[in-house]
C-alpha cells in the first residue's frame, strides 16, 4: 500500500513538473527570466501571433514575444530581445509564418550598418505581410471561379461555339488546302534560295556587300578621326588656322590697323579721306566736267583740221 501510494506522488510530480515545464515554454520559456532589453513594433494585425513565439533575425532566434495589446487602432507586439542581439533604428519587423501549418514569428531586419543601434523601449518601424486567411480565400475564390467557368463549357454549348467555324472549315475546305498548298511551295523556294527573299537569306553576296559597305564606313570613320585628330594637334592648314596663336594675333593686329585706316578715313584724314569727305573737291571735279562735256560739244561742230589746230594751240 506504501509502495501504491509513493508511486502515485511520484507520477504526479512528474505530471506537476511537465506541466509547470509546458507553461513556462508556452509563455516564452525559460529566457523570460533572462535579461535583455525590449522593442515593440504597431501592426495593423497580429496574424495569429502569440505570446511566446520566436523573434528571428535572418532566421536566427534573438528573443521571444512577451506582449501583445491593442492601441490606438493597432496592435502593439512588445519583444523581448537577448542582450547580444544588436538591432537598429531602421530595422523593420514583419509578422511571417514558418509553413502553412507552423506558428508565426517575427522578422527583424538587419536595418543599416550606419545606423545607431535600437535601445530599450524603441518602436521599429514595420511592414505589413498579407494575411494568410485572406489569400486562402483568395485562391478558394479563385478556384471556385475556375470551377464554374469549366462547368459553363457543356457539350451543348461547345458544339454551338465550334459549330460555326466547323460549317466554315468544310465549306471553305478546298480554298483552305489551296492556299496550305501555297504557302508550302513559297516556303519550299524561299528554302532553296529562289526569289527576292531567298536570295536575300542564302546569297553571300548580300552579306559581302553588307560587310564590305560596312567596312567601308569604319574606315571612313577611322579617317575623320584621324583628320579631326590631326587639327586638334595643330596639324596641316587647317590645324594651323585652328590652333596657331600667332595667325590669331596677326589676324587681331591686321583688323586693328584697318579699324584705324577706315576710322582716319570716315574723319577725313589722309588722300583718300580728302577724296570722300573734301567737298570743295568734289565741286571742282563737277566743275571740270561741265567744262569737258561743254568743250566736246564745240569739237563736235568744227572740222578735222580746226579740232587739230585748236588741240596744237592747247597744248603749246
Amino acid at each position: 500500500m506504501k509502495n501504491s501510494l509513493e508511486t502515485k506522488l511520484g507520477i504526479f510530480a512528474v505530471l506537476v513538473v511537465l506541466a509547470a515545464w509546458a507553461v513556462v515554454e508556452t509563455l516564452g520559456g525559460l529566457e523570460m527570466l533572462h535579461g535583455g532589453y525590449r522593442v515593440s513594433a504597431l501592426f495593423n494585425s497580429a496574424q495569429e501571433l502569440k505570446v511566446g513565439d520566436n523573434v528571428k533575425m535572418a532566421g536566427v532566434e534573438i528573443g521571444r514575444v512577451e506582449t501583445i495589446v491593442l492601441t490606438d487602432q493597432k496592435v502593439k507586439v512588445v519583444m523581448k530581445l537577448h542582450p547580444d542581439a544588436v538591432v537598429k533604428t531602421d530595422s523593420k519587423a514583419v509578422i511571417r509564418f514558418t509553413g502553412l501549418m507552423g506558428q508565426n514569428f517575427v522578422a527583424i531586419d538587419f536595418g543599416s550598418q550606419t545606423a545607431p543601434a535600437a535601445a530599450n523601449g524603441a518602436v521599429l518601424e514595420t511592414e505589413e505581410q498579407p494575411d494568410l486567411n485572406a489569400v486562402i480565400t483568395k485562391l478558394d475564390a479563385a478556384a471556385t471561379g475556375i470551377q464554374n467557368f469549366g462547368k459553363s463549357f457543356t457539350g451543348d454549348k461547345i458544339d454551338n461555339l465550334l459549330g460555326p467555324l466547323t460549317d466554315f472549315v468544310k465549306q471553305n475546305s478546298g480554298h483552305i488546302g489551296g492556299a496550305i498548298s501555297n504557302i508550302e511551295n513559297i516556303t519550299a523556294q524561299i528554302a532553296s534560295g529562289q526569289g527576292t527573299v531567298g536570295k536575300m537569306i542564302y546569297t553571300d553576296q548580300l552579306y559581302d556587300s553588307a560587310l564590305g559597305t560596312v567596312t567601308n564606313l569604319q574606315d571612313a570613320v577611322t579617317e575623320v578621326r584621324s583628320v579631326v585628330n590631326g587639327v586638334s594637334n595643330g596639324q596641316g592648314t587647317l590645324g594651323k588656322l585652328v590652333t596657331d596663336e600667332t595667325l590669331y594675333d596677326a589676324t587681331t593686329a591686321s583688323m586693328t590697323n584697318l579699324n584705324q585706316i577706315l576710322l582716319k578715313i570716315n574723319q577725313g584724314q589722309g588722300t583718300v579721306g580728302k577724296l570722300i569727305n573734301d567737298q570743295d573737291l568734289y565741286k571742282n571735279a563737277k566743275l571740270s566736267l561741265q567744262k569737258l562735256d561743254k568743250m566736246a560739244d564745240g569739237l563736235e561742230d568744227e572740222g578735222p583740221l580746226s579740232v587739230l589746230s585748236i588741240m596744237a594751240n592747247n597744248l603749246l
